[in-house]
């Protein structure tokens, strides 16, 4: 587990949204990369309710991770699912001894080296805006009593978001906060197409691609979908400096 001061100047970074260049899906990620750092889980996916209060995949640690959430949507089953729903966590710890609970998902799960898995809500009172999906190997489901501090911790994460994602825009109530999740959403779309296109451009992974467009959007302190359309249009001053960490052309000296 996480050392007090790492898990203070996480909570920080987490309630720090009120910002005037707040990033939607930056803070998301950033959301689930600090879960698999800080709780020791194998991968994280974050799902949010659309304008018709469908769930949605917005954000998740790896490309893998991403594709299994789509699954567990498309397939209208699984932990995210029923948490969301009932506003509860769900806790599994062995997937493949409740493979009848989920039939379609957890086989999915399973072959892509899941174990089990902690679905929490995210949630302020009784507002249920999405789930966050914790995952774990076979090899690293954690003894009981960790579990709980895993649950506890990961809890606390998640409800400091969802603060932090409905305070940024309290103001403005529930239809304001319904256009900035479809607005996300539609963002994600444009980011997943220039995702595609750096990973075919540079015979690269989708998640290597995906780690060039995000280091590149801060370090030019431009917004994800800002820079992954000018991907989209072929901008030449974009296109020029975007290269995948395994791009055989990137330079790698600072000279």
């Amino acid at each position: 587990m996480p050392e007090q001061q790492r898990l203070a100047e996480v909570f920080v970074e987490l309630a720090d949204t009120l910002v005037a260049d707040f990033d939607l899906i930056e803070f998301l990620h950033r959301l689930a990369e600090r879960c698999v750092e800080l709780l020791e889980v194998e991968a994280a996916g974050i799902l949010l309710t659309d304008q018709a209060d469908e769930l949605q995949v917005i954000a998740a640690s790896s490309e893998q991770t991403r594709l299994l959430e789509l699954f567990q949507l498309q397939s209208r089953q699984g932990p995210c699912l029923d948490c969301f729903a009932t506003g509860r966590p769900v806790r599994v710890t062995d997937l493949a001894a409740e493979a009848s609970r989920w039939p379609v998902f957890t086989p999915a799960a399973l072959d892509a080296g899941y174990g089990g898995v902690l679905a929490l809500p995210m949630r302020m009172r009784e507002r249920v805006i999405g789930a966050m999906n914790l995952f774990t190997t076979p090899s690293t489901v954690p003894a009981t009593d960790e579990a709980a501090t895993i649950q506890g911790l990961g809890q606390a994460m998640a409800d400091v978001a969802t603060i932090g994602i409905l305070g940024e825009r309290a103001a403005r109530e529930h239809e304001l906060l319904s256009q900035q999740l479809q607005i996300a959403l539609n963002s994600r779309v444009i980011i997943e197409q220039a995702k595609g296109m750096l990973a075919e451009r540079h015979q690269t992974s989708l998640d290597q691609a995906f780690t060039a467009l995000r280091s590149q959007a801060r370090d030019t302190n431009r917004k994800l979908a800002d820079l992954a359309q000018a991907v989209i249009d072929d901008d030449p001053a974009v296109v020029g400096s975007l290269r995948p960490p395994n791009d055989p052309g990137r330079r790698t000296d600072h000279t």
